[in-house]
């Protein structure tokens, strides 16, 4: 199993990067997780629009799947468009971006699988079991499973046991960290520290973490750093065009 960054900022992009967005690929199936802004220049770096085989989106805030229409209309306004994309996501989390071209215009560009957080899918290779998060719209982390590697994302959360459980034993675990250490009291329950995405990457035993959602203008050295003083693996930053090979 490969990963590879296409963003890794929060909120909005910072000059020369892109928000959340990763390619993960397995048997020369390509899985994007998440779309956000700025993913899609990045993307096409690496593979053309109609090599993208299926999308899962955690939740509908823009930073997550605003890339997900750029993408649909690489792939629709074209002499030869390839067959429909299939693209899952919660229940309505994806209205918004799909309204914002004409009606009609790129319904023949994909499928859309809407699921109930806690479902399990089967994505090509990939088994998914997805699971609720706490978050201030409805977020789904995935856990994928395939060639005996596993990959948990968290997508956007606050702290929850469920991080732990979702994470349990997987060679990565890819977790959003927008705040280095204190998190603002408004923002506590949706949105996730550095020093607590260590806390859970270790109680979950996970062999690497790597953080992401950065806030722009976030000191990664000192994330690192807070995630490392609870956790005795190896960590990372995810920034765009990094590569993880689970394997």
């Amino acid at each position: 199993m490969l990963l590879t960054i296409l963003g890794g900022c929060g909120a909005w992009p910072e000059a020369g990067q892109a928000c959340s967005g990763y390619l993960v690929e397995h048997d020369g199936f390509r899985l994007l997780v998440d779309l956000g802004y700025a993913t899609v220049p990045r993307l096409l770096e690496r593979v053309t629009a109609d090599q993208v085989d299926a999308v899962f989106i955690s939740h509908g805030h823009p930073d997550h799947c605003a890339d997900l229409s750029p993408l649909l209309r690489a792939r629709t306004l074209r002499d030869d468009p390839p067959a429909p994309l299939p693209v899952y996501s919660l229940p309505g989390a994806l209205d918004a971006v799909l309204a914002l071209d004409r009606p009609g215009m790129l319904s023949d560009a994909y499928v859309l699988h809407e699921f109930t957080a806690g479902s399990r899918l089967d994505i090509g290779p990939f088994r998914a079991q997805t699971r609720l998060l706490p978050h201030s719209v409805p977020n789904a982390g995935i856990r994928l499973t395939a060639g005996e590697r596993v990959l948990a994302y968290t997508g956007d959360t606050g702290p929850s046991p469920d991080v732990v459980d979702l994470a349990r034993g997987a060679d990565l675990l890819l977790a959003e960290a927008t705040y280095v250490d204190r998190v603002p009291e408004d923002s506590r329950r949706h949105l996730t520290s550095a020093r607590q995405a260590g806390r859970q990457a270790m109680d979950a035993g996970a062999r690497h973490l790597l953080l992401t959602h950065l806030q722009p203008g976030t000191d990664a050295t000192a994330a690192q750093a807070a995630a490392r003083a609870g956790y005795d693996g190896e960590v990372g930053i995810a920034t765009s065009g990094l590569v993880f090979d689970l394997s």
